[in-house]
């Protein structure tokens, strides 16, 4: 595979965190696909079916189901495998478990981080962290905190994500700014994408009701209002910023921010598009998105790591489609559509194409 990205990952030792869950899971996948020697630490999946088993993620990699809480277990992993890159994809995002763990949460978020700093910190042969937050532009947004705002789920969460962030800023300042060590933080939107089986998301949801011929759930939110894009455009995001930590070391430590482009769309509206690509339809038809190129808050992602969005959201739209639709008619046509469509991004981020009028 000739590509940047290739040529960079090829051969390099690189620990994924959450590599069973669905963001942690493509990045492995992609990793794997360019030839770098992949570990994966994470709990054992929590649903069934998952992407992990579907595209038979452990094969060609090393996998340990641990907990990123168990220090001990973690050291182990570290000492063993001796990881230049670290990507941290284990955190707690969902609001709902939040509400029905918040401990479990503040512990994975917060001490799980911590555990990842320290444990790197230790480890000689890391030279670049990359911490992926996906709670930073979701629909519930970030709260100034005060106690006058609207209580709700998203509170807990965005606390978890500060939280952790202010150990990310702590542990640079005090031992990473005078080595070769650099961390970052990745701060994405949820996305879309083949594999996610998680309770609660839209996508998840509206695939179980059409399997089953049950109502679809987005009707009855028809005022919530969702962003599209597609996974792999926050996990290249997480593989440049890793890129360019290991290569500029400090000059790329901090926060950066990497948005979806374009406005949003209605719960109903999205539900309508997702079952008529389910039913047949032709993914190149007439959209009402108004992608652009570049979004106010990724402006230093793309002027340093020249980063932006490449699908459209019709496109996010039908390659999610099209992977839910592989694994029903097949199971084992996971992988391959996986593989297919990782590397049909590449090839359209390689020739530098925008996403106005282009449809794979």
């Amino acid at each position: 595979m000739s590509h940047s990205f290739a040529d960079f990952y090829r051969g390099k030792r690189v620990l994924v965190t959450g590599h069973t869950g669905f963001e942690g899971g493509w990045t492995a996948a992609w990793l794997k696909l360019m030839g770098a020697q992949v570990c994966g630490y994470g709990l054992p999946p929590a649903t069934r079916p998952n992407f992990f088993d579907a595209t038979i993620l452990d094969r060609g990699m090393t996998s340990v189901f641990g907990d990123i809480r168990d220090r001990n277990s973690l050291a182990s992993t570290f000492t063993e495998i001796q990881p230049e890159i670290v990507i941290h994809c284990a955190a707690r995002t969902s609001h709902r478990s939040c509400v029905q763990e918040p401990v479990d949460a503040f512990s994975t978020n917060v001490m799980g981080t911590v555990h990842i700093l320290e444990e790197a910190r230790l480890t000689h042969s890391v030279r670049a962290i990359v911490l992926m937050n996906t709670d930073s532009f979701s629909d519930t947004g970030v709260r100034s905190g005060r106690d006058t705002d609207e209580i709700g789920p998203s509170q807990l969460l965005s606390a978890s994500v500060a939280s952790a962030e202010l150990a990310r800023s702590a542990f640079n300042k005090t031992f990473f700014h005078k080595t070769g060590t650099a961390v970052g933080t990745a701060r994405t939107a949820d996305a879309i994408g083949g594999g996610d089986w998680r309770e609660g998301r839209v996508v998840p949801d509206l695939v179980r009701a059409l399997l089953s011929s049950q109502s679809l759930p987005a009707a009855k939110e028809k005022q919530r209002k969702l962003r599209i894009w597609h996974l792999l455009e926050p996990v290249r995001a997480c593989l440049l910023l890793a890129k360019d930590l290991f290569e500029r070391g400090q000059k790329s430590a901090g926060v950066w921010d990497f948005a979806p482009s374009g406005g949003r769309i209605s719960a109903i509206e999205f539900s309508e598009k997702f079952v008529a690509l389910w039913n047949g339809a032709d993914a190149g038809q007439s959209s009402s998105f108004k992608p652009s190129r570049s979004n106010s808050n990724s402006e230093k992602a793309w002027a340093e790591l020249g980063w932006s969005p490449f699908l459209c959201p019709d496109q996010a739209l039908a390659w999610t489609v099209e992977w839910y639709r592989g694994f029903y008619s097949d199971p084992a046509s996971a992988l391959k559509t996986t593989h297919d469509q990782i590397e049909r991004y590449m090839r359209l981020t390689s020739v530098n194409h925008t996403c106005a009028g282009v449809y794979l």
